[in-house]
């Protein structure tokens, strides 16, 4: 099986995604108290401005997968919308695969493949199959490589004893390895996930990360993976992206930000960033 081409320059292999001071600003109304507030209202409305993301670059070259990890509100699912082609960026440069995603959606969206962890890609009142080869179709994906793909999930994540179930029959560890079938199921160079394991029990996690490294492994798939669990971070994620209040705090490799702060546990390593302090500083009153 192949997958599509990621750009390339005389030859060599140019990253796969690009951001340049990426930004993106929210216009907020600003509800005023009472009834005379309500009147005023009416006549003149008060706005302030929200940055969700604030002037980040990043760049993730052909086969990486990365971890993108923050607090709610720290700006993830905004990079990730922006990077999808959902949002127009206020200011900044954003290059995914050789598209500007934003610009060139429609095509843009035949070589990415995107699972949100609260949202479905799946007909709900249809069979799994069925919903597959709608997609089939939309991608125009040929049937022998439909076929092929088909029995490579059904591999590895068993599919075949619900695809003739519908949609609002399964349950959520089912439907999030029907979402990943979905998304991949033109083969795209690069995939965007988005909490795609929240809510799972310990053994449907575990099929889904041995699922994407074997993806990743034999198709070169590139990741970015935004979630709370840091176990999904610590099974397959060599770098980690870390951001807080619309801004990367740390760009990195997992061991690196291990071997800096002498600790194993990257969840309290992640929360002593978020409070402001550095390696080799210790907690007040510790």
């Amino acid at each position: 099986m192949q997958f599509s081409p990621i750009l390339r320059k005389e030859g060599i292999f140019l990253a796969i995604i690009n951001v340049r001071n990426l930004t993106k600003e929210f216009k907020i109304y600003h509800h005023r108290e009472g009834v005379i507030g309500a009147i005023k209202d009416l006549f003149h409305r008060e706005y302030r401005i929200i940055r969700a993301v604030d002037g980040i670059n990043m760049t993730i070259e052909p086969g990486e997968i990365v971890g993108y990890i923050g607090a709610n509100g720290a700006g993830k699912s905004t990079t990730i919308k922006m990077l999808t082609g959902i949002l127009v960026p206020t200011a900044g440069e954003v290059v995914v695969n050789g598209f500007v995603p934003y610009r060139d959606r429609e095509e843009y969206t035949r070589h990415i493949g995107v699972v949100f962890g609260q949202r479905s890609q799946l007909w709900w009142d249809i069979a799994v199959l069925e919903s597959l080869k709608l997609l089939r179709r939309i991608y125009r994906v040929p049937e022998k490589a439909f076929r092929e793909r088909l029995a490579f999930f059904d591999d590895l994540l068993g599919l075949g004893e619900f695809l003739h179930l519908p949609v609002r029959r399964l349950s959520l560890g089912q439907r999030m390895r029907c979402e990943l079938a979905a998304a991949l199921l033109h083969n795209p160079p690069l995939l965007f996930l988005d909490e795609p394991t929240i809510g799972l029990d310990v053994l449907a996690k575990a099929r889904i990360r041995e699922f994407l490294l074997q993806v990743n492994r034999e198709f070169g798939t590139t990741i970015l993976l935004t979630t709370h669990d840091l176990k999904d971070i610590e099974a397959l994620c060599p770098r980690v992206i870390i951001i807080d209040k619309g801004r990367i705090l740390y760009d990195g490799g997992r061991e690196d930000l291990l071997r800096q702060w002498g600790h194993d546990d990257l969840e309290e390593i992640v929360r002593r960033i978020y409070q402001g302090q550095r390696p080799g500083e210790v907690e007040a009153g510790v």
